[in-house]
């Protein structure tokens, strides 16, 4: 069985309660989730947030909607999916982030069906990226990712939930899932204020077909609307990941080995 943990918080330094922010008088979660329940192999979503305060109005809306949650450290996101995986249980499982509303199903089924097909232990698109950012896919195998709760983990690793599994190198089989075209420097993730116009208008256009308009179909808008897309560089890809890597948890600069 595989299940989707989708990672959410509404205390994001860069763009606060962006997930409770409105796109077609429903929150941007809402949109995540209706896309993600049209991916055909995932069994179950379950949200990931945090124990804080400031996540009591997130957890209210998942309550209301009756989207199965849990919560758990802010810091530590490992700890929460191991909260998750330890109530659901499953072979494999497909990673998640909140500031990503356009996933695309099909996309995240052609990846699953590719690690069902292998005995990999990490399948993402993300570690040579040729999709827009923001149609990030992470699979993972539940057993290895467990066996890592009994490891020495770095801030880092806590954090950025699936680090450990491929930046260790030969302890996990690893692969990258290549698009034919490279289409990287697109970006449809919401990390900005930008962003979130640019995500908006793009819901607006597909008014009554949020669910279900395709990679494909954006394309095709962007082509004839060039105007439409994100201001924020598309380069800016995993900005807070790459800031710590390089200067650390607490900006204290660190030699990348």
């Amino acid at each position: 069985m595989t299940i989707g943990i989708l990672q959410a918080r509404l205390s994001s330094s860069r763009f606060p309660g962006k997930v409770l922010m409105e796109i077609n008088s429903k929150p941007m979660i809402y949109w995540q989730l209706e896309r993600v329940r049209k991916a055909k192999l995932i069994s179950e979503i379950v949200v990931a947030t945090s124990s804080l305060k400031s996540d009591d109005s997130l957890v209210s809306y998942l309550e209301s909607i009756n989207q199965p949650f849990v919560r758990g450290s802010l810091n530590n996101v490992k700890s929460r999916f191991d909260k998750v995986l330890n109530k659901y249980s499953c072979d494999q499982f497909v990673r998640l982030t909140a500031d990503c509303p356009m996933v695309m199903p099909s996309l995240v089924d052609d990846l699953i069906k590719r690690f069902k097909s292998s005995n990999l232990d990490y399948l993402s698109n993300t570690l040579a990226p040729t999709y827009p950012d923001g149609l990030d896919v992470e699979i993972i195998r539940t057993r290895p990712f467990m066996r890592l709760g009994s490891k020495a983990l770095s801030d880092i690793e806590k954090e950025h939930v699936t680090y450990a599994m491929y930046s260790r190198k030969g302890q996990f089989l690893v692969e990258n899932y290549k698009n034919e075209v490279n289409l990287s420097h697109l970006r449809w993730t919401v990390d900005y204020k930008e962003d979130f116009d640019f995500v908006s208008n793009v819901f607006a256009h597909f008014k009554g077909y949020e669910s279900k308009f395709t990679m494909n179909d954006v394309l095709d808008l962007l082509s004839s609307k060039p105007h439409l897309k994100s201001s924020i560089d598309g380069s800016r890809r995993n900005e807070s990941l790459n800031k710590e890597i390089t200067f650390g948890p607490r900006g204290n600069h660190k030699q990348i080995l």
